[in-house]
């Protein structure tokens, strides 16, 4: 979008949120870069430069603005409802892969060379790898610095940087600021975390409805893993270097979250994991303005606009959960869920809650018992045959993953047909167009809204709403009186 001058400055003239992380604006006069719904009086079309990225502005030498905080805008969406390597890397890079693996570790996760990899973000995000990884640890930096009393030091490495020189002239390039006065600029009697607990809001494009986001959330949590509790989702989240607890409260302009880390260098990756599962990036405007153009769903999408998807923080996890979930009530899939959890989950501290164990890794489910599992041979058969596949590596559902690989390889294993498939695309994958005509409740919905209800008719019903048929399932989905739909009270 940031080559296409007229709308962004009309966008920037006019302080359109809705256009926040699509690109960001360079003003030249002041060599600060904003978003483009920045409060500040907007400068002269003249004197506007646009960038696709944060970092690409910071490349160009220009400064995060103090007032609207442009590196706390709501991600770009197009990362999230494409497929291609572009918008692979970039998810795998907000999880922190360039981090942990450096570039060639990237690479190596997208079957490209390191070269490859740099042309092509360098072609469309006016940055490489490096360079994005360097603003995210930025953003990480600052908020750290602004929330906590830690040490420069700690805040430094927890941040992901290797040294404190390069802590020192990244914050001070970026904010104009160095860190000891970006940490006087907070005003007195601000709240401050302890270490290892960090309270902060997700920004997201307006509108959002969070009833089915965190309704469903709420139905279907395996207890010990997720619990809703004083008007909040909670859940734990295992992480590269120790397990997490996280509390996010809907909020009408943002997302309340608290993080209690075992360890502060998984800051980024959690906060990154947590937009993910809530699909905070989307664009609500794109997707109801296209879903009400059909005449059926128009009047769902006016009754509560901004439905979002929900995901997971976990994607063997909920594939795991998806098989536990084939022809069983949401009920029995959490009674199921909560044995595994039970017999083979790591233990957590929760001084806060009822939260007890992460939930099991691929790693401890490849040692169960199948004859301890309280369902049919055929559901075991198909369970142990998707642990050992995860485990192994043959199938990846991490946010980098190829979405038609990761779908082929799952229809290949025995009792995993299209609405497996399509539940594991829709809530793991991150697809936006996935797709399950053969779901009970959606072929109910079709039913009360004179849509057609075999699967094959109803799939040719929905070819009008791609690419986002993923969005019309929660719009069909709340037509039912189930409590995914509705907040807890």
């Amino acid at each position: 979008m940031h080559e296409d001058v007229e709308r962004c400055v009309r966008a920037v003239q006019s302080k359109d949120a809705r256009f926040d992380g699509w690109f960001f604006t360079g003003v030249v006069t002041t060599g600060i870069y904003c978003r483009p719904s920045c409060p500040v009086v907007p400068p002269k079309p003249k004197n506007m430069r646009f960038y696709p990225s944060a970092a690409a502005a910071q490349q160009a030498g220009f400064r995060a603005c103090k007032r609207c905080r442009p590196d706390t805008s709501p991600g770009s969406p197009e990362w999230n409802h494409r497929a291609d390597v572009v918008a692979r890397a970039m998810r795998l890079i907000a999880d922190g892969v360039v981090d942990r693996e450096g570039v060639p570790g990237l690479a190596s996760r997208l079957g490209y060379s390191t070269r490859q990899i740099e042309r092509q973000l360098q072609a469309e995000l006016g940055a490489g790898p490096f360079a994005l990884a360097r603003a995210q640890r930025a953003q990480t930096a600052r908020l750290l610095i602004e929330t906590t009393t830690l040490p420069m030091g700690d805040v430094a490495f927890a941040a992901g940087f290797a040294s404190i020189r390069a802590f020192n002239d990244t914050v001070r390039e970026v904010f104009a600021l160095t860190p000891t006065e970006l940490r006087d600029r907070v005003s007195r009697g601000h709240p401050v975390a302890t270490s290892g607990t960090l309270t902060l809001r997700l920004p997201f494009r307006a509108p959002l409805c969070p009833d089915n986001l965190f309704g469903h959330l709420a139905a279907t949590g395996v207890p010990g893993v997720e619990e809703w509790r004083d008007g909040a989702y909670r859940r734990t989240l295992r992480l590269p270097h120790g397990p997490g607890v996280v509390t996010l409260s809907p909020r009408p302009d943002h997302v309340a979250c608290a993080l209690r880390l075992s360890d502060l260098r998984d800051l980024t990756i959690a906060i990154s994991r947590c937009r993910w599962m809530l699909d905070l990036d989307a664009d609500p405007v794109a997707v109801d303005d296209l879903l009400r153009a059909d005449p059926v769903l128009a009047p769902l999408v006016g009754k509560a606009p901004g439905r979002r998807v929900p995901r997971t923080a976990d994607p063997d996890e909920f594939a795991v959960r998806a098989v536990l979930g084939q022809q069983v009530s949401t009920a029995a899939a959490r009674t199921h869920a909560a044995r595994l959890v039970a017999a083979h989950g790591e233990q957590v501290d929760d001084p806060s809650g009822g939260l007890t164990h992460l939930f099991p890794s691929a790693e401890a489910l490849a040692e169960l018992d199948p004859a301890t599992l309280a369902f049919p041979r055929s559901r075991r058969t198909t369970l142990t045959t998707l642990v050992a596949s995860l485990n192994s590596g043959e199938i990846d559902l991490g946010v980098g993953s190829d979405w038609e690989t990761a779908r082929a390889r799952l229809a290949e294993l025995p009792g995993v047909g299209p609405w497996t498939v399509e539940s594991i695309a829709m809530r793991t994958l991150g697809d936006p167009d996935a797709f399950i005509p053969s779901d009970l409740g959606i072929r109910a919905a079709a039913r009360d809204l004179g849509l057609p209800t075999t699967p094959a008719a109803l799939t040719r019903r929905a070819a009008r709403w791609r690419p986002w048929r993923a969005y019309a399932v929660q719009y069909l989905w709340a037509t039912g009186d189930h409590p995914i739909n509705h907040l807890p009270s």
